[in-house]
């Protein structure tokens, strides 16, 4: 069996980082961070988060390039294939 992370629950991992009370990323999975509105400290929040729930590691360097939704999806659903 495969392990992946769903857009809805990276979605409610960013929401939570965030401050937000709920984030939809379907239809906005390739915009930009910064155009959502999501700065390096919501992100290096959402790495520290997805280490505690899911034991997924991102240094903060590859968190830092990732721009968008999807890219960080990819890079935690590869990791989770990984374990």
């Amino acid at each position: 069996m495969t392990k992946a992370m769903s857009l809805d629950n990276l979605g409610a991992i960013l929401a939570e980082c965030s401050g937000e009370d709920t984030i939809r990323l379907e239809g906005a999975a390739r915009t930009p961070f910064d155009d959502l509105g999501y700065d390096s400290l919501a992100l290096i929040e959402t790495a520290a988060q997805l280490k505690l729930a899911y034991g997924v590691v991102i240094r903060d360097e590859q968190i830092l390039e990732v721009t968008t939704p999807e890219e960080l999806l990819e890079l935690i659903n590869r990791q989770l294939a990984a374990a």
